[in-house]
């Protein structure tokens, strides 16, 4: 089994090559079983952008998967879609399309945070949109996660995140996050987009639906930026019992956490830049 793993979109970089865009959100490139999966495209043209300086060929993707509905993880749609010469399929969650807002604490304000795109425009790109919240198996060892079940009492989604329904903004469920899986000799590699719903939760679901314990690696955002001291002290602790071997954090990791995720773990951290690639 071949597996390499290349992120081509997130908030920062690494040093070569030169010309690589860091751009807040994130964007990575699966390669497995003679499948090109793209989780996530990045805010907007950084992913496309940063492909062409890898020498990454975006036609030839397979699918895109979309980890949630934000601006920052679905913005280089229409830069990706515009590369491709036939439809693609593209799987997430039905509230993919939900009115998403955030809070904006200095203006006092909350503003449209959710797709920049109208879903006829995508389409009319080759779009094919499959929205499902059930997991959908990509191969034999690659599988979306489908909704995440929240089982942790520490992992809780942002209160300043909301859905517009009518007039009324409502706490948003974030029911539409979600990963993808991959089953490997060494064990579980989990790409998260943004892990909203927790990124332990993710991981428990990844060993219930894969039916595999071991995990080797996680990389992708993990969203412990605005973790409490107690729910990172929780998470840390999680993470050494499920004897995670590579850890990489992007994105919404926040520096703090990625500080002391690196003290916790030592050399088995990283940090998942635009342009890192992994193989298997």
């Amino acid at each position: 089994m071949e597996l390499r793993i290349t992120t081509l979109s997130e908030n920062t970089t690494v040093a070569r090559p030169r010309g690589l865009l860091g751009e807040w959100g994130l964007s990575v490139l699966v390669e497995v079983d003679n499948l090109k999966v793209l989780l996530d495209t990045g805010q907007s043209i950084s992913a496309v952008h940063n492909a062409d300086v890898l020498g990454t060929e975006l036609p030839q993707i397979d699918k895109i998967v979309l980890s949630h509905g934000h601006y920052d993880h679905t913005g280089g749609l229409r830069q990706v879609l515009s590369r491709r010469k036939k439809e693609v399929e593209i799987i997430a969650h039905p509230d993919v399309w939900a009115a998403k807002y955030g809070h904006n604490p200095v203006e006092k304000s909350s503003i449209y945070i959710g797709i920049p795109f109208q879903r006829e425009e995508l389409e009319s790109l080759g779009a094919v949109f499959k929205l499902t919240d059930e997991p959908v198996w990509l191969s034999d060892n690659v599988v979306t996660s489908g909704e995440i079940p929240m089982t942790t009492d520490y992992e809780t989604i942002d209160p300043g995140l909301y859905v517009k329904e009518g007039d009324e903004l409502r706490p948003d469920p974030l029911r539409d996050d979600q990963a993808l899986f991959i089953k490997t000799p060494e064990g579980l590699v989990v790409i998260l987009g943004c892990a909203h719903r927790g990124v332990i939760n993710t991981l428990r679901h990844a060993q219930k639906l894969m039916e595999v314990k071991p995990i080797h690696t996680v990389v992708g955002g993990t969203h412990l930026f605005r973790a409490t001291e107690v729910q990172l002290e929780l998470t840390i602790a999680e993470l050494k019992a499920l004897g995670i071997q590579r850890l990489g954090g992007s994105h919404c990791t926040g520096m703090p956490a990625a500080a002391r995720l690196a003290q916790e773990f030592g050399q088995n951290f990283f940090f998942n830049n635009t342009g890192t690639r992994i193989t298997f």
